[in-house]
């Protein structure tokens, strides 16, 4: 039987999965993923990245241990009168280190945003 916080991880997972990025290649070993956010703002992206161990090395970029990650935003319409910050990221790095970083950042983004 699964626990209700096991189920909780679960959903989330299968949420944050239904999710697809941008654009995503591996090539040797190498990750590049690109993903937009809304509902934050860039600092609070790069105060997210800073958490997983990145420091910000330029306006909108961060570098971590053997990953990068390039950031924007823009205002995107959501209504016919409502615009929302959608932040894109573009992360680059080894696959095995930058996997758990950008999910760990997708739970963060997926919490906080509204």
């Amino acid at each position: 039987m699964t626990s209700a916080p096991e189920l909780h991880w679960e959903r989330l997972k299968l949420g944050l999965d239904a999710l697809p990025p941008i654009e995503r290649s591996v090539d040797d070993g190498r990750l590049r993923e690109t993903r937009e956010f809304r509902g934050m703002t860039l600092e609070q992206a790069i105060g997210y990245l800073e958490n997983l161990g990145g420091n910000r090395t330029g306006t909108h970029e961060i570098d971590g241990d053997r990953w990068h990650a390039r950031l924007s935003a823009r205002k995107v319409p959501v209504a016919p009168s409502y615009r929302l910050t959608e932040i894109r990221i573009t992360w680059t790095g080894e696959r095995d280190v930058l996997e758990p970083i950008i999910y760990r950042f997708r739970l963060k983004a997926f919490r906080a945003s509204g």
